[in-house]
Protein backbone atom coordinates (compact mmCIF):
# COMPACT_ATOMS: atom_id res chain seq x y z
CA UNK A 1 0.00 0.00 0.00
CA UNK A 2 1.17 3.50 -0.55
CA UNK A 3 3.12 5.25 2.07
CA UNK A 4 3.34 8.69 0.29
CA UNK A 5 0.72 11.13 0.02
CA UNK A 6 -2.01 10.11 -1.52
CA UNK A 7 -3.31 11.15 -5.61
CA UNK A 8 -6.41 10.47 -4.35
CA UNK A 9 -6.61 13.01 -1.33
CA UNK A 10 -7.43 16.52 -1.78
CA UNK A 11 -6.59 18.64 0.76
CA UNK A 12 -8.60 22.05 1.99
CA UNK A 13 -6.87 25.65 1.84
CA UNK A 14 -8.72 28.00 3.98
CA UNK A 15 -6.86 31.27 2.29
CA UNK A 16 -9.65 30.75 -0.32
CA UNK A 17 -13.57 31.32 -0.34
CA UNK A 18 -13.20 27.74 -2.15
CA UNK A 19 -11.33 25.83 -0.37
CA UNK A 20 -11.98 22.71 -2.16
CA UNK A 21 -12.13 22.27 -5.54
CA UNK A 22 -11.90 19.11 -7.85
CA UNK A 23 -12.26 19.42 -12.04
CA UNK A 24 -12.28 16.44 -14.36
CA UNK A 25 -9.01 17.31 -14.97
CA UNK A 26 -7.69 17.65 -11.59
CA UNK A 27 -9.28 14.51 -10.87
CA UNK A 28 -8.40 12.12 -13.93
CA UNK A 29 -12.17 11.07 -14.61
CA UNK A 30 -14.85 12.63 -17.03
CA UNK A 31 -17.60 14.01 -15.44
CA UNK A 32 -17.58 14.96 -11.69
CA UNK A 33 -16.40 18.91 -10.41
CA UNK A 34 -17.24 19.79 -6.44
CA UNK A 35 -16.21 22.78 -4.66
CA UNK A 36 -16.66 23.35 -1.05
CA UNK A 37 -17.10 27.17 -0.20
CA UNK A 38 -16.89 29.12 2.96
CA UNK A 39 -18.37 32.56 3.00
CA UNK A 40 -18.65 35.20 5.84
CA UNK A 41 -22.03 37.45 6.24
CA UNK A 42 -20.68 40.00 3.91
CA UNK A 43 -19.78 37.79 0.76
CA UNK A 44 -21.65 36.43 -2.22
CA UNK A 45 -20.62 33.54 -4.73
CA UNK A 46 -21.84 33.57 -8.21
CA UNK A 47 -22.30 30.65 -10.70
CA UNK A 48 -23.14 29.82 -13.77
CA UNK A 49 -24.31 25.66 -14.32
CA UNK A 50 -23.60 26.20 -18.16
CA UNK A 51 -23.67 22.78 -19.55
CA UNK A 52 -23.72 21.14 -16.33
CA UNK A 53 -26.77 20.08 -13.90
CA UNK A 54 -25.47 20.74 -10.04
CA UNK A 55 -26.66 20.17 -6.48
CA UNK A 56 -25.56 22.00 -4.06
CA UNK A 57 -25.93 21.15 0.11
CA UNK A 58 -25.61 23.69 2.66
CA UNK A 59 -23.15 21.70 5.17
CA UNK A 60 -23.86 24.76 7.87
CA UNK A 61 -25.81 28.17 8.25
CA UNK A 62 -28.57 29.78 6.19
CA UNK A 63 -28.57 31.27 2.71
CA UNK A 64 -30.80 33.56 -0.07
CA UNK A 65 -29.82 32.13 -3.50
CA UNK A 66 -31.24 34.19 -6.34
CA UNK A 67 -31.23 32.20 -9.82
CA UNK A 68 -32.31 32.78 -13.04
CA UNK A 69 -34.57 29.33 -12.20
CA UNK A 70 -36.22 30.77 -9.17
CA UNK A 71 -35.04 32.23 -5.68
CA UNK A 72 -34.95 30.72 -2.13
CA UNK A 73 -34.81 33.20 0.74
CA UNK A 74 -33.47 32.02 4.17
CA UNK A 75 -32.63 27.94 3.58
CA UNK A 76 -30.69 26.10 5.42
CA UNK A 77 -31.21 24.98 9.24
CA UNK A 78 -28.54 23.44 10.74
CA UNK A 79 -25.04 25.12 11.96
CA UNK A 80 -23.01 22.13 11.07
CA UNK A 81 -23.74 18.69 9.53
CA UNK A 82 -23.68 17.14 13.31
CA UNK A 83 -26.57 19.51 13.98
CA UNK A 84 -29.49 18.11 11.54
CA UNK A 85 -30.57 17.17 8.15
CA UNK A 86 -29.43 18.85 4.86
CA UNK A 87 -31.33 21.43 2.69
CA UNK A 88 -30.36 20.69 -0.76
CA UNK A 89 -30.65 22.72 -4.31
CA UNK A 90 -30.84 20.99 -7.49
CA UNK A 91 -30.19 23.37 -10.81
CA UNK A 92 -30.40 22.52 -14.52
CA UNK A 93 -28.43 23.76 -17.13
CA UNK A 94 -27.43 27.05 -18.41
CA UNK A 95 -28.58 28.72 -14.74
CA UNK A 96 -26.98 31.40 -13.21
CA UNK A 97 -27.00 32.09 -9.80
CA UNK A 98 -25.71 33.82 -6.42
CA UNK A 99 -25.53 32.65 -2.78
CA UNK A 100 -25.23 34.84 0.08
CA UNK A 101 -25.07 34.42 3.84
CA UNK A 102 -27.40 35.28 5.84
CA UNK A 103 -25.86 33.44 8.89
CA UNK A 104 -22.67 35.16 10.26
CA UNK A 105 -20.90 32.53 8.04
CA UNK A 106 -22.46 29.58 4.96
CA UNK A 107 -20.70 26.87 4.28
CA UNK A 108 -21.79 24.85 1.52
CA UNK A 109 -20.70 22.31 -1.07
CA UNK A 110 -21.82 22.22 -5.00
CA UNK A 111 -20.91 18.85 -7.24
CA UNK A 112 -22.23 18.91 -11.21
CA UNK A 113 -21.56 16.98 -14.21
CA UNK A 114 -22.00 17.78 -17.75
CA UNK A 115 -25.61 17.19 -18.66
CA UNK A 116 -28.04 16.63 -22.32
CA UNK A 117 -31.54 17.04 -20.72
CA UNK A 118 -32.92 19.91 -18.46
CA UNK A 119 -35.25 19.14 -15.65
CA UNK A 120 -36.93 21.59 -12.88
CA UNK A 121 -35.19 23.36 -10.34
CA UNK A 122 -36.22 21.73 -7.48
CA UNK A 123 -35.69 22.67 -3.45
CA UNK A 124 -34.79 19.65 -1.23
CA UNK A 125 -35.98 20.00 2.13
CA UNK A 126 -34.50 18.62 5.58
CA UNK A 127 -38.10 16.89 5.86
CA UNK A 128 -37.96 15.54 2.65
CA UNK A 129 -34.85 13.37 2.84
CA UNK A 130 -35.38 10.07 3.69
CA UNK A 131 -32.68 8.60 6.48
CA UNK A 132 -31.39 4.70 5.67
CA UNK A 133 -30.12 3.15 8.62
CA UNK A 134 -27.68 0.28 6.51
CA UNK A 135 -25.18 -2.23 7.77
CA UNK A 136 -25.09 -4.14 11.04
CA UNK A 137 -23.46 -3.96 14.17
CA UNK A 138 -19.66 -2.01 13.99
CA UNK A 139 -20.42 -1.58 9.93
CA UNK A 140 -23.85 0.56 11.16
CA UNK A 141 -24.19 3.95 9.64
CA UNK A 142 -26.39 6.40 8.69
CA UNK A 143 -27.64 7.48 5.21
CA UNK A 144 -29.34 10.74 4.27
CA UNK A 145 -31.07 10.74 0.64
CA UNK A 146 -31.22 14.31 -0.81
CA UNK A 147 -31.27 13.50 -4.42
CA UNK A 148 -31.19 9.40 -4.79
CA UNK A 149 -31.75 7.22 -7.69
CA UNK A 150 -35.00 8.23 -9.46
CA UNK A 151 -34.98 11.71 -8.20
CA UNK A 152 -36.02 13.79 -11.57
CA UNK A 153 -32.28 14.36 -13.09
CA UNK A 154 -30.05 12.63 -15.59
CA UNK A 155 -27.00 11.85 -13.99
CA UNK A 156 -26.32 12.83 -10.59
CA UNK A 157 -26.46 11.23 -7.05
CA UNK A 158 -26.21 13.13 -3.94
CA UNK A 159 -26.33 11.36 -0.45
CA UNK A 160 -24.37 12.12 3.38
CA UNK A 161 -22.90 9.46 4.53
CA UNK A 162 -22.83 9.34 9.29
CA UNK A 163 -20.33 6.44 10.44
CA UNK A 164 -20.46 6.41 14.46
CA UNK A 165 -17.18 6.58 16.20
CA UNK A 166 -15.31 2.99 15.58
CA UNK A 167 -17.10 2.09 13.20
CA UNK A 168 -17.07 0.82 9.34
CA UNK A 169 -18.49 2.43 6.37
CA UNK A 170 -19.17 1.72 2.88
CA UNK A 171 -18.94 -1.88 4.14
CA UNK A 172 -18.29 -4.69 2.64
CA UNK A 173 -16.28 -3.31 -0.16
CA UNK A 174 -17.87 -1.83 -2.71
CA UNK A 175 -17.16 -1.01 -6.45
CA UNK A 176 -19.03 1.00 -9.11
CA UNK A 177 -16.52 1.10 -11.74
CA UNK A 178 -17.88 -1.21 -14.92
CA UNK A 179 -21.53 -0.75 -16.64
CA UNK A 180 -22.78 -4.71 -16.40
CA UNK A 181 -25.95 -5.65 -16.75
CA UNK A 182 -28.28 -8.83 -16.87
CA UNK A 183 -29.53 -10.62 -19.70
CA UNK A 184 -32.63 -8.84 -19.13
CA UNK A 185 -31.26 -5.28 -19.65
CA UNK A 186 -31.67 -4.96 -15.46
CA UNK A 187 -28.15 -2.45 -14.35
CA UNK A 188 -26.20 -4.95 -12.19
CA UNK A 189 -23.76 -2.01 -11.49
CA UNK A 190 -23.24 1.08 -13.04
CA UNK A 191 -19.36 3.25 -14.34
CA UNK A 192 -19.44 6.02 -11.30
CA UNK A 193 -16.76 8.55 -10.37
CA UNK A 194 -17.67 9.81 -6.49
CA UNK A 195 -16.07 11.92 -3.94
CA UNK A 196 -15.89 11.82 -0.20
CA UNK A 197 -16.22 15.14 0.97
CA UNK A 198 -15.09 14.38 4.53
CA UNK A 199 -16.96 16.62 7.92
CA UNK A 200 -15.03 15.36 11.61
CA UNK A 201 -16.90 16.05 14.95
CA UNK A 202 -14.12 16.63 16.79
CA UNK A 203 -10.90 19.09 15.08
CA UNK A 204 -8.32 16.12 15.99
CA UNK A 205 -10.15 13.43 14.23
CA UNK A 206 -9.90 11.39 11.42
CA UNK A 207 -11.19 8.68 9.62
CA UNK A 208 -9.11 5.83 7.40
CA UNK A 209 -10.15 4.84 3.79
CA UNK A 210 -9.23 2.16 1.37
CA UNK A 211 -9.31 2.47 -2.35
CA UNK A 212 -8.57 -0.46 -4.76
CA UNK A 213 -9.07 -2.33 -7.27
CA UNK A 214 -8.93 -6.45 -8.16
CA UNK A 215 -5.76 -6.42 -9.72
CA UNK A 216 -4.51 -3.52 -7.32
CA UNK A 217 -3.02 -0.77 -9.38
CA UNK A 218 -4.76 1.11 -7.22
CA UNK A 219 -4.59 -0.06 -3.72
CA UNK A 220 -4.15 3.09 -1.10
CA UNK A 221 -4.56 3.65 2.41
CA UNK A 222 -5.70 7.27 3.15
CA UNK A 223 -5.76 9.22 6.48
CA UNK A 224 -8.43 11.88 6.13
CA UNK A 225 -8.90 14.17 8.35
CA UNK A 226 -11.73 17.42 8.25
CA UNK A 227 -12.54 19.03 5.27
CA UNK A 228 -10.52 16.62 3.18
CA UNK A 229 -11.72 14.70 -0.22
CA UNK A 230 -10.78 11.70 -1.15
CA UNK A 231 -11.23 10.67 -5.32
CA UNK A 232 -13.03 7.42 -6.00
CA UNK A 233 -12.38 7.25 -9.77
CA UNK A 234 -12.52 2.95 -9.49
CA UNK A 235 -11.86 0.23 -7.53
CA UNK A 236 -13.69 -0.65 -4.03
CA UNK A 237 -13.16 2.44 -0.81
CA UNK A 238 -14.38 1.17 2.69
CA UNK A 239 -13.93 3.37 5.19
CA UNK A 240 -13.27 3.36 9.39
CA UNK A 241 -13.76 6.03 11.63
CA UNK A 242 -11.40 6.83 14.36
CA UNK A 243 -12.69 5.30 18.00
CA UNK A 244 -14.18 8.29 19.71
CA UNK A 245 -15.18 10.20 16.31
CA UNK A 246 -18.01 10.70 14.49
CA UNK A 247 -17.42 11.44 10.62
CA UNK A 248 -19.25 12.17 7.81
CA UNK A 249 -18.61 12.20 4.34
CA UNK A 250 -20.62 13.87 1.50
CA UNK A 251 -21.03 11.43 -1.48
CA UNK A 252 -21.86 12.98 -4.93
CA UNK A 253 -21.65 10.56 -8.20
CA UNK A 254 -21.93 10.81 -12.03
CA UNK A 255 -21.59 8.61 -14.33
CA UNK A 256 -23.18 6.36 -16.97
CA UNK A 257 -26.72 5.61 -15.03
CA UNK A 258 -28.39 7.86 -12.05
CA UNK A 259 -28.17 5.44 -10.11
CA UNK A 260 -25.89 3.21 -7.19
CA UNK A 261 -25.67 0.16 -8.20
CA UNK A 262 -22.81 -1.57 -7.22
CA UNK A 263 -20.93 -4.28 -7.00
CA UNK A 264 -19.19 -6.18 -3.59
CA UNK A 265 -15.90 -7.77 -2.67
CA UNK A 266 -16.92 -11.59 -3.07
CA UNK A 267 -14.22 -11.90 -0.24
CA UNK A 268 -15.93 -9.84 1.85
CA UNK A 269 -19.86 -10.39 1.66
CA UNK A 270 -20.37 -12.87 3.18
CA UNK A 271 -20.32 -10.49 6.38
CA UNK A 272 -23.36 -9.17 5.62
CA UNK A 273 -25.35 -12.56 6.89
CA UNK A 274 -23.72 -11.68 10.10
CA UNK A 275 -25.23 -8.63 10.90
CA UNK A 276 -28.20 -9.44 13.69
CA UNK A 277 -28.77 -5.82 14.54
CA UNK A 278 -27.85 -2.33 14.17
CA UNK A 279 -25.14 0.59 16.40
CA UNK A 280 -27.90 2.14 18.82
CA UNK A 281 -25.93 5.04 18.39
CA UNK A 282 -27.98 5.40 15.23
CA UNK A 283 -29.15 8.11 13.63
CA UNK A 284 -26.58 10.48 14.40
CA UNK A 285 -28.65 12.93 12.75
CA UNK A 286 -31.98 13.94 13.09
CA UNK A 287 -35.09 16.50 11.54
CA UNK A 288 -35.92 17.35 15.39
CA UNK A 289 -32.15 18.59 15.63
CA UNK A 290 -32.87 21.29 12.63
CA UNK A 291 -32.96 24.62 14.35
CA UNK A 292 -35.80 25.53 11.79
CA UNK A 293 -37.90 23.36 10.13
Amino acid sequence: MSQQKSKLLVTPDHSRPEYITVTPKSAGWEHLSFQAVKLQADEEWHFNTGGNELALVILGGTADIVSSAGEWRNIGSRTDVFHGMPTTLYLSRNTSFTVKPVSAELDFACGWAAATLDFPARLVQPGEVNIELRGGENASRQINQMIPPGFPCERLVVVEVYTPAGNWSSYPPHKHDTRRVDGTGHLLEADLEEIYFYKIDRPEGYAYQRIYTDDRHIDELILVQNDQLVLSPEGYHPVVAAHGYNAYYLNILAGTDQSLAATDDPAYSWIKDTWKTKDSRLPIVTLDMNEKK
